[in-house]
């Protein structure tokens, strides 16, 4: 099926590059994002509110929505279709509704008992990095927040997603367009997208700001230029004995098999304390997961993973191609996800990895503390930093982990997929980017929101002197240890 917009998608001048120099073919995007910001009313906050608004609308209107989650899907094989349109939609929604809320241009913050006035300027132009799992939702989403901050953006999609991509950036233009807002605010780079031109890109950027391959995270970093790079997941869930397990099964069955689990949010393994996890499983089967046998298990790793890698023919497939593929039947064949127990964790064990697919890895914990103990020592496998989850209604539990365990984000009580990149029920800013700190090698130990992007001019007067003495310093240390 050959997919359209409602809005015709006219080739974009952006791609008549005579030169095939990767240098060359950057530096001119850059040029007209950086004549594009020049010709953008950036100090006006209504024009800025304006052309976010624009943006959303892009992919927010039903009829873009749809075609662009069908040439989505149809381009990259990944996910499936009703899954992106809310993606495409509720991203969108809530992404607007946060930046809509904010102050980004001139003066966003007063404090006179310091003598301190903060402006908010725009980084620059921005290098957006997406990923094929999201080849429209999350170049909007960083389209969005960087024109929020006065910014243009030149978006690199994954190669295999680009016809899907360049539809998303010509119905952002498109919309750009109508307002009279520069276009080249927003640009993709041509095809064919290489490592070559990536780089260039991120050199010659004010600011890179990577979803993806840990491989691009890591270029990121090395370009020379200010960047912002998340890691990978590989999202952990606690289920221990006081759960409401059908509400926990629900909630679980919900985020894993949304968009067929391409999402780097989605349960990847379940840790369940004994006393609860023959109820558990059982709520799981009832909500739709079926508990292959250690035989069936050992065929799901066959299949899942070629040569060590994950195997591209299965990975964010629809439930019925993974039960055929691994050679399930009966029950498995109404399943709409795939449950393999483990004990293991490493290398060895591929199941305590990420899997972006409807595979769920299952734990078996003594207790509450094992738990904790096993699902660290998944994340520091891999995931690290990233987020853990727990169905409890011991709110002791939650805090534990918050406390002791080396991960951005602890959600309770909720399907993880939609809680981690932003919900209307919690107060996490909407995102499909989430930075994982310094315990997986990121610069950025929140969900990417507005603030990344703009600079911030500070205007210092004076106060009355705020100089301590020495006693009100030292006194407590001197009392305690001597001078």
């Amino acid at each position: 099926m050959t997919t359209t917009l409602q809005t015709p998608l006219a080739p974009s001048s952006r791609q008549d590059e005579q030169s095939t120099d990767p240098q060359t073919v950057v530096a001119a995007l850059i040029a007209r994002a950086r004549a594009a910001m020049a010709a953008f009313e950036n100090t006006s906050q209504e024009r800025i509110d304006e052309a976010v608004t624009a943006l959303a609308w892009s992919i927010y209107k039903p009829e873009n929505a749809r075609a662009l989650a069908e040439l989505a899907v149809e381009t990259t094989g990944l996910g499936n279709v009703e899954s992106k349109v809310i993606k495409n939609t509720r991203k969108t929604f809530g992404t607007l509704r946060d930046l809509l809320r904010t102050k980004s241009t001139g003066i966003i913050e007063e404090l006179p008992e310091r003598g301190i006035v903060k402006y908010a300027k725009p980084v620059g132009v921005v290098a957006a990095v997406t990923p094929s799992t999201n080849p429209s939702a999350t170049p909007v989403n960083k389209a969005m927040m960087a024109v929020n901050g006065g910014n243009a953006v030149v978006i690199a999609p994954s190669p295999l997603a680009w016809t899907a991509t360049n539809a998303t950036v010509e119905a952002m233009r498109t919309e750009l367009k109508k307002i009279g807002a520069p276009e080249d605010l927003v640009q993709i780079l041509p095809k064919p997208v290489t490592r070559e031109t990536t780089v260039a890109l991120m050199e010659q950027a004010d600011l890179v700001v990577c979803t993806g391959s840990q491989n691009n995270v890591r270029r990121a970093y090395t370009s020379g230029t200010p960047a912002i790079g998340v890691g990978a997941g590989n999202a952990t869930v606690i289920i221990d004995a006081s759960a409401d397990l059908d509400d926990a099964a629900r909630k679980i069955t919900a985020s894993k098999i949304f968009d067929n689990a391409t999402s780097c949010s989605s349960e990847n393994a379940l840790v369940i304390v004994d006393e609860i996890y023959d109820a558990a499983i059982a709520a799981l089967e009832r909500a739709g997961g079926y508990m292959t046998t250690q035989e069936e298990g050992r065929r799901v790793v066959g299949k899942l993973w070629v040569d060590g890698k994950l195997n591209r023919n299965l990975i964010a497939r629809d439930a019925a191609v993974m039960a055929e593929a691994f050679e399930l039947d009966g029950a498995a064949r109404e399943a709409t996800f795939f449950m393999v127990e483990e004990t293991g964790i490493g290398d060895d064990h591929p199941l305590s990895g990420e899997k972006l697919s409807l595979v769920l890895t299952v734990y078996r914990a003594k207790d509450f503390e094992d738990a904790q103990r096993i699902a660290t020592e998944i994340l520091e496998h891999e995931g690290k930093g990233h987020s853990v989850g727990i169905h409890t209604a011991n709110p002791d539990h939650p805090r534990k982990l918050a406390e002791e365990m080396e991960v951005v984000r602890v959600h309770v009580n909720q399907a993880h997929t939609f809680g981690v990149g932003g919900g209307f029920d919690n107060g996490m800013p909407f995102t499909l980017s989430m930075g994982c700190g310094t315990w997986q090698g990121n610069s950025l130990s929140e969900n990417l929101n507005w603030r990344c992007f703009i600079n911030v001019t500070h205007l210092v007067t004076t106060i009355p002197e705020d100089k301590p003495s020495e006693e009100e310093l030292f006194g407590a240390f001197w009392a305690k240890y001597g001078k």
